[in-house]
């Protein structure tokens, strides 16, 4: 990447901030979180041999030009997350590093759950552009609401535009299971505003995130790189699956593939496991409930796993190791 050569040279121009070195202490956690991910598709692999040796041979059999083109969207998710990542902060960030801090993100993705890997990285780049912790926690916040209001927005969209919504019947919770989950939001809400070293930094973020957001939505150019960004991820990330589908004989149309990938992702989403397990589960019932057959279902999502997580983990490892040293990080 052409910006790690330039790491060095702008060790001077930028503010840098020494940040500690974690503690020995925590690395049995680190190290737990790290194999989670591994230990659980060991399992489902040990569980599921036959679908999974189906569909590892269709994988190698795919047609190369579909999964280049998945390539190639891949690399375009980073530059979205690298648009809504300006966005989301008054400040101007170098381009060239920001982009390098998006794909070493990826990396970071792997040992922690729900984005907290890329948050991390995300933070600590903008601690040592200058930012204070304060305005970098809350460009955070505004990037996940940026996310997820405009990922809601589409789904919604693509519900009110098709029909194939009914095929999803059978997946939907019953409403018994969503009990548990509204009891244990209204508890940590009421104690966030209730336990007073909860709710004062609290308030102090929301305060801070607030005025962060006016300033953002005062310039037209970072609404148009924070919403644009968070409209168009969701549409790009879909797209790489699509490609690898149609690599593969998926049998759907990109606009049902589009809209299964937009409702397994809420559905996973919201199981906070690392690596993104539970999506690609949620993602393979899902496209299997939509007409696809399950091993080709099942090498579809292997191969968009492999396209967007695995094949860019060394390299952005490797940039991630690189920027720490360069004290970018």
């Amino acid at each position: 990447m052409s910006s790690l050569s330039s790491l060095s040279s702008l060790r001077s121009d930028a503010p840098v901030r020494t940040l500690s070195t974690p503690s020995t202490a925590g690395r049995p956690l680190r190290l737990a979180l790290c194999l989670s991910p591994l230990l659980v598709a060991a399992v489902w692999g040990l569980t599921n041999q036959s679908l999974l040796y189906e569909g590892v041979g269709r994988l190698g059999r795919a047609e190369p030009a579909w999964l280049l083109a998945a390539g190639g969207l891949t690399c375009l998710t980073w530059v979205v997350a690298a648009c809504m990542r300006q966005g989301a902060v008054p400040d101007r960030l170098p381009p060239g590093l920001l982009l390098a801090s998006q794909f070493a993100a990826g990396a970071a993705n792997h040992a922690l759950p729900a984005g907290l890997g890329a948050h991390a990285v995300t933070v600590r780049f903008l601690r040592t552009r200058g930012v204070p912790l304060e305005r970098a926690t809350s460009s955070i916040a505004l990037y996940s609401v940026a996310k997820s209001g405009a990922k809601t927005v589409v789904l919604i969209v693509f519900l009110l535009s098709s029909s194939a919504w009914r095929r999803l019947g059978e997946l939907v919770p019953d409403g018994v299971v969503l009990v548990p989950v509204a009891a244990v939001l209204t508890l940590v809400t009421i104690a966030m505003a209730v336990v007073r070293p909860l709710r004062r930094p609290i308030t102090g973020l929301v305060r801070s995130a607030l005025t962060d957001a006016r300033a953002v939505h005062a310039r037209p150019s970072r609404v148009l790189a924070l919403w644009g960004g968070a409209t168009a991820m969701p549409l790009v990330q879909a797209s790489v699956l699509a490609c690898t589908g149609e690599a593969l004989g998926l049998g759907l149309s990109w606009g049902t593939v589009i809209f299964a990938y937009l409702a397994a992702g809420t559905a996973g989403g919201a199981v906070p496991v690392p690596g993104g397990v539970a999506v690609d589960a949620a993602l393979v019932i899902t496209l299997a409930a939509f007409g696809s057959p399950v091993a080709v279902a099942t090498a579809t999502v292997i191969g968009y796993r492999v396209l967007t997580d695995w094949v860019p983990l060394l390299p952005g490892a490797l940039v991630l190791s690189a920027m720490i040293r360069a004290k970018v990080l």
